[in-house]
């Protein structure tokens, strides 16, 4: 479970009910789980599952599914048995609803039973829209807890972080920074990563923590090789290179990876957006904002321009625009290590 960080609550203004994020869900008679982040919309789900069970060891727990629902169903379930264990009734695919279903879970939000918790999953859509208007209008019965995806680094960043911090581990940024980059594609593989490495090893998670474990991945051996590089470290960013393309590594991350760097040093060089406003401004997380600060140290702005035009131009070669890829990668890191400067 994670921490305060992560959380995304609605912002539906005509909402009667609590709207909360995924890691801040409670009981209610009524919960719906909203959003397009299937993962977090389970793990938010199994926390309310496991409070309540925590509560009372004897809770009924029973799934539907609302798209092939059988009339009665819910009534059926939510109903008290005869020695009244509390429920728990767990309602996917809600988006994709029959009429019966439609009908009759909003007949049952007027009434729930007591002691009976229903959790509807609705993953987007228009679907079903009738019982949606009507479960934001319910105060006092209904909670709303919203799963969106999280698509920016810094959002993806915080969640790992709050992972760590949950189980009471630290990491470093640059491992933070890595295991995005590794895992930017799929939440629950990160998640899974972050899991794996706090039960292998023991101390802090830094970034040779992760490459350890994860340096095989061609985003981990991309970045690595862009921060010797940006560094000023020529041979060592040289050889990482071509220790990368000689295990399997695409160019096209590696170009990517330098691009990644080189962006967020331009912005983090703006003149005009103050220094504590520009995680917010830029969506970085505020390590990033500090660690591309301590990038640009030695670099002047023709240079940075001239590197980012370079990794353009180099962009176009490994992708079969033209020239020798090789060559133009191996110009790109002397370009970069040098910090953009000419050539006498």
């Amino acid at each position: 479970m994670a921490g305060a960080r992560g959380t995304t609550a609605a912002k539906t203004s005509k909402a009667a009910i609590a709207q909360l994020g995924w890691n801040q869900i409670r009981p209610a008679a009524v919960v719906l789980i909203s959003g397009t982040e299937g993962f977090l919309a389970d793990r938010s789900i199994r926390l309310l599952r496991d409070l309540l069970r925590a509560e009372d060891p004897s809770l009924e727990i029973n799934q539907v599914f609302a798209d092939s629902y059988a009339p009665g169903e819910l009534v059926t379930m939510a109903s008290p048995s005869l020695f009244g264990e509390p429920r728990f009734i767990r309602v996917d695919n809600v988006e994709k609803c029959s009429d019966s279903f439609l009908a009759e879970a909003i007949d049952y939000l007027a009434n729930p039973a007591e002691g009976a918790t229903v959790v509807l999953r609705h993953a987007g859509g228009v679907r079903g829209k009738r019982l949606l208007d009507a479960i934001r209008a319910a105060s006092g019965t209904a909670i709303e807890v919203v799963c969106t995806e999280l698509k920016k680094d810094a959002e993806k960043s915080e969640f790992a972080a709050a992972e760590f911090a949950t189980a009471g581990r630290r990491v470093r940024p640059e491992a933070l920074r890595a295991l995005v980059a590794a895992f930017s594609g799929d939440l629950a593989e990160l998640a899974a990563a972050c899991a794996q490495l706090m039960a292998d090893t023991t101390g802090d998670i830094t970034e040779d923590t992760v490459t350890t474990y994860y340096g095989g991945r061609s985003e981990v051996n991309a970045f690595a090789v862009a921060d010797l590089a940006i560094a000023g470290r020529h041979g060592e960013a040289l050889l990482g290179l071509r220790q990368a393309l000689a295990s399997g590594t695409d160019p096209v991350p590696l170009v990517a990876a330098f691009a990644m760097k080189l962006r967020t040093m331009a912005k983090v060089s703006s003149p005009t957006v103050p220094q504590g406003s520009m995680a917010k401004a830029f969506g970085l997380a505020p390590w990033q904002v500090d660690r591309a600060k301590r990038d640009l140290r030695g670099w002047n702005d023709q240079g940075l321009g001239r590197c980012i035009q370079l990794v353009a131009e180099t962009d176009a070669a490994v992708k079969g625009a033209g020239g020798d890829p090789l060559y133009a990668l191996e110009n790109l890191v002397h370009t970069i290590a040098s910090r953009g400067r000419i050539r006498s």
